[in-house]
């Protein structure tokens, strides 16, 4: 059986990635295409709990750089492991709602670790599993910040992180999308979302089998 594709997206709060991955399952859905959505931190029992101490649990908050790396770096490789792994072996298209770019982000630019050792933990957690295509939405960070504003109940501990940090996660991100790397491929999400639904859907399509 061919392996699946495995797709994943990317960007700061706010930028649109859970509507654009909703539109594509429903595009996949439609052409009868077997499909898993994973999210991070999250996708298994195990990740679940991390996540409520990631973004919702008060002890969360006293929580150090170190921690949260290896948190969700722990979440992945589990997720990678019991979910990922053999949905691909089983020719399943994965659609991530973020992936070890995240990671990469923001604890190794916005969280200012060492970018070696956040590479090699990252890389210990995943393996060889890499997206085959990445999206990476970028968005300016006070729109971003008006979006999360307009949403109802209270921002997470991810998301309550200040200007000066998103300015991070945005350079950090536009950082990767300059490198030499064929995966990844960098979208305006200040335009409209029927024109980013296009334009993800024309660089999917040629990889569909």
């Amino acid at each position: 059986m061919p392996r699946g594709l495995f797709i994943s997206f990317e960007g700061s709060e706010g930028c649109g990635k859970s509507t654009q991955i909703q539109r594509l399952a429903a595009r996949l859905t439609r052409l009868e295409k077997t499909l898993l959505l994973t999210r991070e931190p999250g996708g298994t029992e195990i990740g679940e709990h991390l996540r409520e101490l990631l973004q919702h649990s008060p002890a969360g908050h006293a929580m150090c750089a170190e921690t949260e790396l290896l948190l969700f770096t722990a979440s992945r490789a589990q997720l990678v492991r019991e979910k990922i792994l053999p949905a691909l072996a089983g020719g399943t298209i994965v659609v991530a709602d973020r992936f070890l770019d995240s990671t990469t982000v923001y604890q190794g630019v916005a969280r200012r670790l060492d970018p070696g050792q956040v590479r090699a933990i990252n890389r210990f957690a995943v393996g060889d599993c890499l997206p085959d295509l990445t999206f990476i939405l970028d968005l300016d960070p006070a729109l971003a910040r008006a979006r999360l504003a307009a949403r109802s109940g209270a921002p997470d501990r991810m998301e309550s992180q200040s200007a000066a940090f998103f300015d991070a996660v945005r350079a950090g991100y536009l950082a990767l999308a300059a490198e030499p790397e064929p995966r990844f491929h960098l979208l305006d999400a200040a335009r409209s979302a029927d024109a980013l639904e296009d334009e993800i859907w024309q660089k999917i399509r040629p990889a569909l089998t």
